[in-house]
């Protein structure tokens, strides 16, 4: 049992080495009672410019004040502690007192995007509020700054905790709607599938992004909020908004269509990051989507291993085989049809797809070219020629934008207009003209949409060691794990958002390894680890208590691991 040890004891300790060599910062590693709160130091730095220390902040439940209805449901446990993280970061950052060598005087905690995701960075429970942070223990030169250190401890931390982590600190109202947002879009996303729809965007979104660059909305004076077309429009109750009235996606096949530039992709970035829910004041907190929703793109030079891609690409010059194609170095048709089969593996039941990131010959052979190059000669069998079926037989939905491809007109369900960021609905115009302008387009499919094959994960193929090191993994950025001798490039998977949960993933894949037996398909190794995470939180993840996880799906790990430029992999024989 950890002894907890007065506050005067730290602030002895670092009287006692101040001035001295940067290693005997390892004597405060402890437990220390402070007035409002225990100071857990989990972690000391071994120098001033490495990674900052791991600290954790226990402020028992009397003292943090917060009322069991703010977090007696797991959305509103998220939303309180996303708020408080929030709260923590902003007061660190408003606490002076870097200096020094390195990272001296840092206090930070791991900072939210516009996304409310569980993480690991404030835990509430019956004992209280947990705080995980990190600290960048001051030095000059690699010389101890002990008093500097006193500052850190007995002034600026806990005038930070007393700012964040405690109730009376905060505007309850501001609290409350802050919670209350992230419950009712959870409560909006299962209401979908009851409803037939795939997707609903709130009357006011404000959808535009600040820039390429930015995820904040657009607060310029131009913006137009969201308007409901109004045979798209539905009601939807929610327990603190009240009545939500938006635009529903119906289950099916959606094209959104318009000229350049009047918000196409913009709808379809908002319904693709859908999926999470995003704090009040994004314009985006009440625009969901199925929670099995997959943006699929063509990715040229992804690896790929043994993937059945045979319903789209068959008859490959020099005999490859589709039904387990692999490829170091998969083109724009391959990698799409790949990241279609693979979301299909793992369970997807929305396909968002954007024509600017397809690859043309996957999405579409018009009639010219299909006199030109006639089917014998053409392996592709493309999107257009099995939207349809995987809507009908298989549950998948798709929402497409399409610029160019008029054909879709053909196999379209509903067709939304975008017109000055406005949606128009124009399914009735669009199968007139669609009547009106045959194109003779022959369908390609000369066969159903065969079942495709799971496969079986190789745990030899997953080492994470370098060198000396047993375990070397870690995250560079959003786009990029390190894992062992190789990086697994993760930059096409647009549905990772914070660096946080690439972390979280990259870790993950080591802890699934364990249920790789042999027999075990992808999917339900995924679905072992995802049920771990459920019961014991993202902490079962590392024996550390780790402060900057934040959730992710099981499609975003899968993702990870099938773009492994070392993984092997077989199909499951039926």
């Amino acid at each position: 049992m950890t002894v907890i040890q007065p506050a005067e004891t730290l602030r002895s300790l670092l009287r006692r080495i101040d001035g001295k060599g940067y290693g005997y910062y390892g004597d405060i590693r402890g437990q220390y009672r402070f007035d409002t709160f225990v100071l857990c130091i989990d972690h000391v730095q071994k120098d001033p410019f490495a990674s900052p220390s791991r600290v954790r902040v226990l402020v028992d439940s009397a003292t943090a004040g917060f009322a069991s209805d703010m977090w007696d449901t797991a959305p509103r446990r998220r939303g309180l502690c996303d708020y408080l993280t929030r709260a923590f970061c902003q007061a660190a950052g408003k606490s002076s007192g870097r200096s020094g060598s390195g990272k001296s005087g840092l206090i930070a905690m791991d900072e939210p995007g516009q996304e409310i995701l569980e993480r690991t960075s404030v835990h509430i429970s019956d004992a209280g509020v947990e705080g995980r942070c990190v600290v960048g223990l001051p030095a000059f030169g690699r010389r101890i700054a002990g008093r500097e250190a006193e500052k850190v401890f007995f002034e600026r931390l806990p005038a930070i905790v007393a700012a964040s982590l405690v109730a009376h600190a905060h505007d309850m109202s501001h609290l409350y709607h802050h919670i209350g947002v992230a419950e009712d879009a959870d409560v909006l996303r299962g209401e979908l599938k009851g409803m037939n729809l795939v997707a609903f965007v709130a009357d006011g979104a404000v959808l535009p992004r600040e820039s390429g660059a930015s995820d904040r909305p657009m607060n310029s004076g131009d913006v137009v909020p969201f308007a409901t077309p109004p045979l798209l429009r539905v009601t939807i109750n929610v327990p603190n908004a009240g009545p939500l009235i938006g635009m529903g996606i119906p289950a099916g096949v959606t094209l959104i269509v318009g000229g350049g530039y009047h918000g196409k992709s913009t709808l379809l970035d908002a319904l693709t990051a859908g999926v999470y829910t995003h704090i009040p004041g994004d314009g985006r907190e009440y625009v969901v989507s199925d929670p099995a929703s997959v943006k699929i793109r063509a990715e040229d030079g992804r690896r790929v291993e043994a993937v059945d891609i045979s319903p789209f690409i068959t008859g490959i010059p020099g005999g490859k085989d589709t039904r387990s194609f692999s490829s170091e170095d998969a083109s724009g048709s391959t990698s799409q049809a790949a990241n279609i089969m693979e979301a299909l593996e793992a369970g997807a039941r929305l396909f968002c797809i954007d024509e600017d990131t397809s690859a043309t010959n996957f999405m579409i052979r018009d009639r010219r070219m299909q006199a030109l190059v006639v089917k014998e000669h053409e392996p592709i069998t493309p999107y257009i020629d099995r939207v349809r079926e995987l809507s009908t037989e298989f549950g998948v939905s798709s929402v497409i934008v399409i610029g160019g491809s008029g054909d879709y007109l053909d196999v379209a369900d509903t067709v939304i207009c975008m017109d000055a960021y406005r949606p128009y609905l124009i399914t009735e115009e669009a199968r007139e003209v669609a009547t009106e302008n045959p194109t003779g387009r022959i369908s390609e499919t000369d066969q159903p949409f065969p079942h495709f094959h799971e496969r079986i994960y190789d745990a030899r193929s997953f080492s994470p060691a370098k060198g000396k090191r047993d375990v070397r993994i870690q995250a560079r950025g959003i786009g990029t794990i390190v894992f062992g001798t190789t990086d697994i490039d993760c930059s096409a998977v647009e549905q990772i958002v914070s660096e946080s949960q690439t972390r979280a993933i990259a870790d993950a894949i080591w802890y699934a390894v364990r249920y790789m037996n042999g027999s075990a398909t992808a999917a339900e190794v995924a679905e072992r680890v995802m049920k771990d995470i459920e019961t014991e939180g993202l902490d079962v993840l590392s024996s550390r208590k780790r402060g900057d996880y934040a959730a992710f799906r099981s499609h975003e790990l899968l993702m990870a691991i099938n773009r492994m430029r070392t993984l092997s992999a077989r199909q499951l024989e039926h």
